[in-house]
């Protein structure tokens, strides 16, 4: 098997599967999230992490697969130190300090531990190709939530212009009609 036939069986025993999501479950919604990562490119690390990405939780839904305290080893021990460091930067990013300025200020906000950290390079453009393909599906997926979603995306995606991948502004840019 491989790593992510491996990463979605888990998913499964842990109950992805049963978990409402934008557009049927949670489980779906990763494989779309995953799916679409791969489709526009990304690397073997972002697409794992992508299928996991709400592993620990986000700011935006609570719910979690794995206690991030106690269970890090467990998700790292499937998809690799640096796929669960990526799924680990998005669950734990407090998005109300993160997000808006994230281009100028580079800085993530864990909401875990209060504590911020600056990335750069690959690691700063994977979280925002991460963000912004998971905002997409769910802007896709979840008609109820686009009337306040497509706005904010529309005003944050240039933001971040500097900072993601051209594959993934394009897509943004096509779906949001900038």
């Amino acid at each position: 098997m491989s790593t992510f036939q491996d990463l979605g069986s888990l998913l499964l025993v842990r109950g992805a599967d049963e978990i409402d999501h934008a557009g049927g479950t949670l489980y779906v919604h990763l494989h779309r999230v995953a799916k679409r990562l791969t489709s526009l490119g990304g690397s073997d690390t972002l697409i794992l992490a992508g299928l996991a990405h709400a592993a620990y939780g986000t700011d935006g839904f609570p719910t979690h697969l794995f206690d991030w305290q106690a269970e890090r080893p467990v998700l790292e021990s499937v998809i690799g130190p640096e796929a669960e460091l990526l799924v680990y930067r998005y669950g734990a990013c407090e998005r109300e300090t993160t997000w808006r300025d994230l281009a100028e200020h580079r800085t993530v906000t864990d909401r875990f531990t209060g504590t911020s950290e600056e990335l750069g390079g690959e690691e700063l453009r994977e979280f925002v190709d991460l963000t912004i393909v998971n905002e997409l599906d769910v802007l896709d997926h979840a008609p109820a939530l686009a009337p306040k979603l497509r706005p904010f995306l529309q005003e944050q995606i240039p933001r971040w212009q500097s900072i993601t991948s051209p594959a993934v502004l394009s897509e943004a840019q096509r779906i949001l009609q900038l």
